[in-house]
C-alpha cells in the first residue's frame, strides 16, 4: 500500500499541469505562491471519522481541535505563520446538535490560540461517517523564509522537537503544533536551517521524504532514537510486544518537527534531541554495536 500511495503522488507530480504563480506545488507540507502582496502559503488535510478521529469514543472538542492542530503542523513545517483557515464538514445523519457544537467550539479554541480566524466553510450531511477538510493559509514572518523539505545536505545532523511514537493512545488528539518552535529554530538557526518536515505519518517514512527530495541519504543512531521515545510508545510496546524503538519510528501522527540544521541546534527555547546525520545516499539506522542496517521506510499510509 505504501508503494501506491507514494506512485500515485509522484504520478501527480510528474503531471506539471500549467501554474502560473506557483512557486512550489505538490511536494512539500504547503504550496507557495507568488502573489502582488507577496508569498501565499496554502494547504488542506481532510480528516475521516474511523480513520483519523471516532465519533463513538472521542472527546468531540478534541474532535475539532486536532482537524486545526494538523493544519498548524503543516505551517509549522515550512515556519510561517498562519493567517486563517476554511472548514468544512460532512456531517452524518443523527448527529446531536450538541456534539457539533463542542466540535466547533474545539477547532475555536486552538485556532484563537494562534491568532488564527475561521473565514468560513461548507457543511452538508450524508449517511456516512464524519468528513472534516480544513484549507490553511500561511504568510512568511518578517525576515523569514519559509522552509522546505528539499534543502537538507550531506553532513547535516537531524534533530526532533519532542518525544515519538505511540501517539494512538491519546496524543493524536491533544498534541500541540510546533507552531513557536519552528518560528524559534528559523529565528535561531537562519541559514544553518536546511530543512524541515513535520512527523504526521512516522518518522522513517517521513525522513525518507525529506531524503528524496532533497537528493540524499540519512543514517539515524539506535540510541539516540532510543533517547526520544514516548511514554506512550512504551506503553504501547507492552501492550502489542513491538520495540517501543519501532513505535517511535513508524507509528506516525506525533506531529513532532524534524529538521536538517548545519551544526549544533543551539535555539533558546526550543528542545531540540539529535537522531542522527545527513549522508550522501540510502537510508540507514546505525545499531548499538556498529553494524549500519538499512532502514525500510514505513509508517501511517492513507
Amino acid at each position: 500500500m505504501i508503494g501506491e500511495e507514494l506512485e500515485f503522488i509522484e504520478w501527480l507530480t510528474k503531471r506539471k499541469l500549467p501554474a502560473p504563480g506557483v512557486e512550489v506545488g505538490i511536494g512539500d507540507d504547503m504550496a507557495v505562491l507568488a502573489t502582488s502582496a507577496g508569498r501565499v502559503l496554502v494547504s488542506s488535510d481532510m480528516l475521516l471519522d474511523g480513520v483519523h478521529f471516532d465519533t463513538t469514543s472521542d472527546d468531540p472538542a478534541l474532535i475539532g481541535r486536532k482537524a486545526i492542530a494538523c493544519s498548524l503542523s503543516d505551517c509549522a513545517a515550512m515556519a510561517v505563520r498562519p493567517v486563517a483557515v476554511t472548514v468544512s464538514v460532512a456531517w452524518p445523519g443523527g448527529l446531536d446538535q450538541a456534539d457539533a457544537r463542542l466540535i466547533f467550539e474545539g477547532m475555536a479554541s486552538i485556532a484563537a490560540d494562534h491568532d488564527v480566524a475561521i473565514a468560513g466553510g461548507d457543511t452538508t450531511s450524508w449517511n456516512e461517517p464524519m468528513v472534516i477538510d480544513v484549507a490553511i493559509t500561511a504568510m512568511p514572518y518578517d525576515g523569514i523564509e519559509p522552509v522546505f523539505r528539499s534543502g537538507a545536505k550531506a553532513g547535516d545532523t537531524l534533530y526532533v522537537t519532542g518525544r515519538l511514537g505511540g501517539s494512538r493512545l491519546a496524543r493524536h488528539l491533544a498534541f500541540t503544533p510546533r507552531v513557536r518552535e519552528a518560528r524559534l529554530a528559523a529565528e535561531g538557526l537562519g541559514s544553518r536551517l536546511h530543512a524541515m518536515i513535520d512527523l504526521s505519518d512516522g518518522l522513517s517514512l517521513d525522513l525518507s521524504r525529506v531524503c528524496k527530495a532533497s537528493g540524499v541519504g540519512a543514517v539515524v543512531d539506535e540510541e539516540l532514537i532510543a533517547a526520544v521515545v514516548s511514554d506512550d510508545a512504551r506503553r504501547l510496546a507492552a501492550m502489542d510486544g513491538r520495540p517501543p524503538e519501532d513505535h517511535a519510528l513508524c507509528d506516525g501522527e506525533d506531529f513532532e518537527l524534524l529538521l536538517a540544521v548545519d551544526g549544533e541546534a543551539d535555539v533558546l527555547g526550543a528542545e531540540l534531541l539529535p537522531l542522527g546525520v545527513i549522508t550522501g545516499q540510502g537510508l540507514h539506522i546505525a545499531r548499538g554495536d556498529g553494524r549500519l542496517e538499512l532502514l525500510e521506510p514505513r509508517g501511517y499510509v492513507h
